[in-house]
């Protein structure tokens, strides 16, 4: 594993590994590591996962680990699609499928976002579990909820969570989870926010795939354009953001 410096803000960091197989290991270190310091502060961790191709092995392996103790885990999901929980493009389903079927009972709270109800019901339904789940930082006066961790992917347009080029989405500093309108893919889709996830104490992004490489070039080094990059929107102005990146 390599680690190197970008003309980003000091509170992130780039490690890259050589294969798969290598970030499916540090990536299960640093999400367990992310977890036993939020069980050890405030007696559980709150963590966000992401959908997606790349994390799935990620979650087997976490699934498999027989030190983690999931009862003191809370889960949630950064975005989803507006379909049912059964539905084979369901970012729930594809995780209950590789880690939440596979666990020990009692296992994790799993608080899934309602993909099948109407997009703005749902939207503005986990707003109000997380403000519930998801403690602040005592210091921050906005009060938002601040995750141990949040997972994330990036596509090869730069999107992040199911926050997309060009859309609406992008320019919300009120909302926390939102409904939006994606037209390139004429739906709609569940997401965090930017307050949100610049709210967390950690945030992991895992980014597998050469025909990425000159995006991630783009976000990591080049100007600032949020709206055809939203990836460069992540910025934890308190947490650590990590980039964890296949070679």
């Amino acid at each position: 594993m390599t680690e190197k410096s970008t003309n980003q803000p000091i509170n992130q960091s780039v490690l890259t590994v050589p294969n798969p197989a290598a970030l499916v290991t540090v990536a299960c270190e640093l999400i367990t590591a992310a977890a036993a310091v939020g069980i050890a502060q405030r007696g559980f961790a709150a963590i966000a996962l992401s959908g997606g191709s790349t994390p799935l092995p990620v979650y087997a392996a976490l699934a498999a680990d027989p030190d983690i103790d999931w009862r003191r885990w809370r889960i949630f999901w950064g975005d989803e699609r507006t379909v049912g929980p059964d539905h084979p493009e369901s970012n729930y389903g594809a995780a209950k499928a590789v880690l939440l079927d596979h666990l020990p009972k009692p296992g994790p709270l799993v608080m899934r976002l309602a993909g099948e109800a109407e997009p703005d019901a749902a939207a503005l339904a986990y707003e109000k579990i997380l403000h519930q789940l998801v403690p602040p930082r005592p210091e921050d006066p906005r009060r938002l909820p601040a995750f141990d961790l949040i997972l994330l992917g990036m596509g090869g347009d730069g999107h992040t969570a199911s926050l997309f080029p060009h859309t609406a989405a992008l320019a919300e500093t009120e909302r926390l989870v939102t409904a939006n309108f994606v037209p390139k893919l004429a739906t709609t889709r569940l997401t965090f926010t930017y307050p949100l996830i610049n709210a967390a104490r950690r945030v992991l992004f895992l980014v597998s795939g050469a025909g990425k490489a000159d995006v991630l070039e783009a976000v990591l080094h080049g100007p600032r354009r949020v709206e055809e990059y939203p990836s460069q929107g992540v910025a934890p102005g308190n947490g650590t953001l990590t980039w964890l990146i296949e070679k």
